[in-house]
């Protein structure tokens, strides 16, 4: 049973085959030569970080599918500087469209030591900007931005930095390590 941890750069989409009908973009396929492996989960085309593949239906579903609960850290560029009082609907769990969320640990960090992005995130001196570490247990599509914006504090860059135990300590953007995954997943 394999499992891949991969940082997936900016602008890549968590496929191997191209959209049919849409404009060409990087897959997978052009980072990862290993057949017979695929995505738990997935990260927007504007995200960054780690992403794991596995050969394995079974582990693949317990990543990925949310009644599991894996705990998934980002680490969260937002426009804005905010109090402990801003952050606190994160930490109980806002609503959105789709409906509540649950609680998210959350917390304001020093930023990071991460590698440039391609492009660079926009930068403005009339509008403060700082990083949280962000911890889901959710996986809906884009919620970790619709969170954020829900309380005023719009995402400006994203990076899934730790999914259950494993991290993208040491994994460089677009390369990936391959490690035996246990049973205890």
């Amino acid at each position: 049973m394999a499992l891949i941890l991969f940082n997936k750069p900016f602008g890549v989409l968590c496929q191997f085959s191209e959209e049919p009908n849409g404009p060409p973009r990087p897959t997978l396929a052009a980072y990862i030569d290993r057949p017979g492996v695929y995505p738990a989960g997935r990260l927007d085309l504007d995200s960054e970080g780690l992403l794991l593949l596995t050969d394995d239906g079974r582990l693949q579903a317990r990543i990925a599918d949310p009644r599991f609960k894996m705990p998934k850290t980002y680490l969260v560029q937002i426009e804005g500087d905010p109090d402990e009082a801003t952050l606190e609907p994160l930490r109980r769990g806002v609503r959105l469209k789709d409906g509540p969320t649950l609680p998210a640990l959350v917390q304001r960090i020093d930023p990071p030591e991460l590698w440039p992005r391609d492009p660079p995130v926009r930068f403005r001196k009339s509008v403060p900007d700082c990083w949280l570490s962000l911890t889901i247990q959710e996986g809906r599509n884009r919620q970790v931005r619709r969170m954020t914006a829900a309380v005023g504090l719009p995402t400006l860059r994203l990076v899934r930095w730790q999914i259950g135990e494993w991290t993208l300590d040491g994994i460089a953007p677009g390369t990936w390590r391959e490690i035996e995954a246990t049973a205890r997943v």
